[in-house]
């Protein structure tokens, strides 16, 4: 009788496992704050000043991340063109964040990432395994969009890109980065994805903090209807590795510099 009860208990629960929501589509808004050290680019400014006024202190967007089958897809939601600020001598300067049109497919039981990644007005594929971070779950908890959430963190070690614009010359350089990671993730749909760090967390991420603040990402709507059809790998562009991508993304920069000029200079936050 023990043994009857107890498989009819497992029953139960696989049942309310299975009766869980296994696909959907998130909205997320993405807010990121804007560090660009802006030099000799307004009339009698002082080299070390930074005029507040001359570019936006943070900058909003929002993504879409469609799951199931085991398997998502993360994109951008078509919004308005980026928008212009006027500089010195008549200059314009459009803001991008690096990875605006990016596309991320990932393969949870194949632990596969493929990424659409475009700079210059070109396209690259990029294949790799999904790296995963050593994530502590702390046990705090809290509700977001009426999901109960619980919180995980971790710290990623590595290096990014830094653009400055010095007497309206724009610069990059490579500077150490080490970013301290706070997300929140519901078992309530237990499908690890998620705007970022997919496949590394037992459920889905609604809510995602990087540095306190300097790059956020916040689930505003969960639906449980996709589009399965376009949850698929990105195939427009040149594949190559990741240290082939970084290598041609470091030349293409030098030489928009070195040819640096004209009415419009677009900068892109980001890698």
């Amino acid at each position: 009788m023990k043994k009857i009860i107890f498989t009819l208990a497992i029953s139960g629960c696989l049942l309310t496992a299975s009766g869980q929501q296994q696909q959907g589509r998130v909205l997320y808004e993405r807010t990121i704050q804007m560090k660009m050290r802006m030099m000799g680019m307004t009339a009698g400014a002082d080299d070390s000043a930074e005029p507040d006024n001359l570019l936006p202190h943070s900058r909003k967007d929002k993504i879409e991340v469609l799951f199931g089958n085991g398997q998502s897809l993360r994109r951008a939601v078509e919004e308005d063109a980026p928008e212009e600020f006027a500089a010195e001598g008549g200059m314009h300067i459009r803001m991008m964040v690096a990875g605006d049109n990016d596309i991320t497919y990932t393969s949870f039981s194949n632990d596969r990432v493929v990424e659409q990644r475009e700079f210059a007005a070109k396209n690259y594929i990029i294949t790799d395994s999904i790296h995963k971070l050593n994530w502590k779950i702390t046990g705090e908890t809290r509700t977001i969009l009426n999901y109960p959430c619980q919180q995980a963190v971790t710290q990623r070690i590595g290096k990014r890109a830094m653009t400055s614009m010095e007497n309206g010359q724009m610069k990059t350089s490579e500077v150490a980065d080490t970013a301290n990671i706070t997300v929140w993730f519901t078992l309530a749909i237990p499908v690890p994805a998620g705007p970022d760090y997919q496949g590394q967390l037992p459920g889905l991420i609604l809510a995602v903090d990087i540095n306190n603040g300097e790059m956020v990402y916040q689930a505003l709507e969960v639906s449980a209807q996709t589009d399965l059809a376009a949850i698929r790998e990105p195939s427009k562009g040149k594949k190559v590795t990741e240290e082939e991508f970084n290598k041609t993304r470091e030349k293409l920069m030098k030489d928009m510099q070195r040819n640096g000029g004209g009415a419009t200079r677009t900068i892109r936050i980001g890698q």
